[in-house]
């Protein structure tokens, strides 16, 4: 496998990392539009709990694009 090889595959890797955080954006934007749950401390755990997924995921994300930046660099 030459070297444009590999970088192709780790550019399809980011990009299925951000599809997915796109997903996770949009159910997050649902779940706060439609307000399924009427318990109001439920409601803040959840959304706690899932704004902490979100921040988790780009923080993974930034993971993977400063280490492909770091052996760019090598």
């Amino acid at each position: 496998m030459n070297n444009q090889e590999f970088n192709l595959k780790k550019q399809k890797r980011l990009k299925k990392q951000l599809y997915i955080y796109a997903v996770l954006i949009i159910l997050f934007v649902a779940y706060n539009f439609y307000k399924p749950i009427e318990d109001e401390r439920t409601d803040t755990v959840i959304n706690i709990l899932f704004a902490s997924v979100l921040f988790l995921y780009i923080a993974y994300i930034a993971y993977l694009v400063l280490k492909k930046i770091g052996k760019k660099e090598k």
